[in-house]
């Protein structure tokens, strides 16, 4: 579920930087002549990329593994890849119920908010009751469902420092919806917080990677331009 985020970022950097031109029916002379010298001599052909490649730009792919949480990545074609650490989570049964994505958020990210989240939930989800996030025996907080989709009902969540830190230092957090069939009754979905700290870390440094090659990518066609 987490795939269509990911995907449209890894999008974005492997786009960053890329020259746009208008399509045109001209054609200069000058451009004809080397254009049919390239193609008899076979430089400058593209081989084409297979549709859909597992290993291709876009596709997703488990870098590591940190207890319960999966360090999710797509790839780009800096080699650089934005990531996210995943978590699904189950019932009491063992039923697969929901999805949890968390992210660092950019250096120089004006706010409060220092990390990112998505969970998602089922559609049978009642989603005026919001979900509510309760780290150890903390207090907890509820957060509103901001869309929902034909795989589920997002909700979009921001956490501060503290916020990170206490989960670094937790053992686990405990996430609720309720219903839509029973809104007297709750779903609570336990979240193991084992492996979290090293999962994050090694999130946020492989974003940070990636934010360098895309920003690198941009500035490289200024500095390759002529200078009048």
């Amino acid at each position: 579920m987490a795939k269509t985020t990911s995907t449209a970022i890894a999008l974005i950097l492997a786009l960053a930087g890329a020259p746009l031109f208008a399509q045109t029916t001209e054609e200069p002379a000058q451009e004809s002549e080397t254009v049919a010298a390239d193609a008899a001599t076979g430089e400058n052909l593209s081989l084409g990329q297979e549709v859909g490649a597992e290993d291709g730009p876009g596709s997703t792919y488990t870098a590591a593994n940190f207890e319960a949480w999966e360090q999710r990545c797509v790839r780009t074609e800096t080699g650089s890849d934005p990531c996210q650490l995943y978590l699904l989570l189950k019932d009491k049964d063992g039923n697969s119920v929901a999805e949890f994505t968390m992210f660092n958020l950019p250096k120089g990210t004006e706010g409060p908010a220092v990390a990112g989240a998505t969970f998602i939930a089922p559609l049978e989800t009642l989603l005026t009751a919001g979900m509510t996030l309760q780290i150890d025996t903390s207090k907890g907080k509820i957060y509103p469902f901001t869309f929902c989709t034909q795989i589920g009902c997002v909700a979009r969540i921001g956490f501060t420092a503290e916020e990170v830190e206490q989960m670094k230092k937790g053992a686990n957090a405990v996430i609720s919806i309720v219903p839509f069939v029973a809104p007297d009754q709750k779903v609570e979905l336990t979240m193991s917080l084992k492996g979290f700290t090293a999962g994050l870390d090694a999130v946020a440094a492989a974003n940070d990677k990636a934010d360098a090659a895309a920003a690198a990518a941009t500035e490289a066609p200024a500095e390759e331009a002529p200078k009048e």
